[in-house]
């Protein structure tokens, strides 16, 4: 489970600079996962490190075998045990560790065939016809130890690379949440439904606009690689349309019409987005609002835990099935509130027993009646709080949360 967290520092300067903590938060688990580096390739890629209990096998298994040696009778050839050796090894060793675990493991076999002083046996059974067969058998089965290990590192590379390719792609998409943009405070976060991947469906966004502050949260209609092109269409369609002259109605129309272009190319005539659509005033301390069938934002302010309810409109994609234009509505925030928005992964998140995930109860018995928490604040409790829930993400996870610059300094 891979999980990206957006989020940033303000130095001495009043300047932002962009944090990035990429990490497999898992229950029962305190430190970060996938810090097992074990070498970085000529093409600069990290190739990650076998486990430490994988790596001891081969050790484990020789000490293994020199035990069962001193406890059975002189008579059995426990030794041929060692023919398995280098395959043991190519599991978690490269190829020249595995050629040499082979070279030992012959030598292993002749110490024990014919060594009077410690096992017992006449050294003439060095070279009897079924030891011999053994190190024929114990060499073989080296080479194809080896010729296993090098495919097992080429494909890791493999593999490390593809991983790098689609994380360089999801930070081209989601581009990393500054501490501030404009007169907002912000943070984000990320989590893939598919385990090793990076790349999903759900999207977020937040640009500073001489309109206002703008941002985005999505979720687009299936799954692969026809949902990331759909989601770097539907990004770049809003990062343009928010600096075009016009209101938030004004936007959402520019997308919708983005979105019937890319239905008539693919062909689709399913492809939809939903999507809540943000804007902040700053002088009128309030927040406008259009939600295209998306899960409405949750607004905590004074302790309160509410979410905030509009009128519906038909997802991003839609739009010709609608009677009218979508309509947005606004509610009052002041410094001191935060806005939550998120995706469809948060609240179907399911525990053991089925049960899905309580996000305002969950909140309310966190933020309620407290001090104002600041938007890094509701990202971290439900970075740990979900992976309590649930212990297995079968959808993508996407969180903005946003709160008013009470310093009333901008970036």
């Amino acid at each position: 489970m891979v999980t990206v967290v957006w989020g940033a520092r303000v130095d001495g300067s009043g300047e932002w600079s962009a944090e990035r903590s990429g990490r497999d938060r898992r229950p029962g688990r305190g430190r970060t996962a996938g810090r097992l580096v074990e070498t970085v390739d000529s093409k600069g890629f990290e190739v990650p490190r076998p486990p430490a209990w994988m790596r001891w096998l081969p050790v484990a298994y020789v000490a293994f075998v020199l035990l069962l040696e001193t406890v059975t009778p002189t008579p059995w050839a426990v030794s041929f045990l060692l023919i398995a050796l280098p395959v043991i090894a190519a599991y978690s060793l490269g190829p020249v560790l595995v050629a040499a675990a082979t070279v030992f493991a012959v030598m292993l076999e002749g110490v024990l065939a014919g060594t009077p002083c410690c096992t017992g046996h006449n050294i003439h059974m060095l070279w009897e016809n079924h030891h011999v067969a053994a190190y024929v058998a114990t060499g073989l089965v080296g080479v194809l130890g080896v010729a296993l290990a090098a495919h097992r590192r080429r494909q890791e590379r493999y593999l490390v690379r593809a991983h790098s390719v689609a994380e360089a792609l999801m930070r081209t998409l989601l581009r990393p949440v500054p501490h501030r943009v404009g007169r907002l405070l912000a943070a984000g976060l990320y989590r893939s439904g598919e385990v090793g991947t990076m790349v999903g469906g759900d999207l977020y966004d937040l640009r500073a606009t001489p309109a206002g502050e703008r941002a985005i949260i999505g979720d687009v209609r299936g799954k692969g690689l026809q949902a990331v092109r759909t989601v770097a269409d539907i990004l770049g369609s809003f990062r343009e349309a928010v600096h075009e002259p016009g209101d938030l109605p004004a936007v959402a129309a520019r997308m919708e019409r983005r979105m019937a272009r890319e239905a008539e190319e693919l062909p689709d005539d399913e492809l939809f987005v939903t999507a809540a659509l943000i804007e902040y005033d700053a002088a009128a301390q309030r927040v406008t609002i259009i939600n295209h069938g998306h899960i409405e934002p949750v607004l905590i302010s004074c302790g309160e835990v509410t979410p905030l309810i509009g009128p519906p409109a038909l997802p991003l994609g839609l739009g010709a099935l609608a009677d009218g234009e979508p309509v947005a509505y606004t509610h009052p925030f002041i410094p001191g509130d935060v806005l939550l928005l998120c995706t469809d992964g948060v609240i179907e998140a399911r525990d053991h027993n089925g049960a899905f995930y309580p996000l305002l109860d969950r909140f309310r018995d966190r933020f309620g009646d407290r001090p104002a928490p600041g938007p890094a604040e509701v990202i971290d409790f439900l970075n740990t709080d979900l992976p309590r829930h649930t212990r297995v993400f079968h959808d993508d996870v996407a969180l903005l949360a946003l709160a008013p610059d009470g310093g009333g300094g901008g970036a």
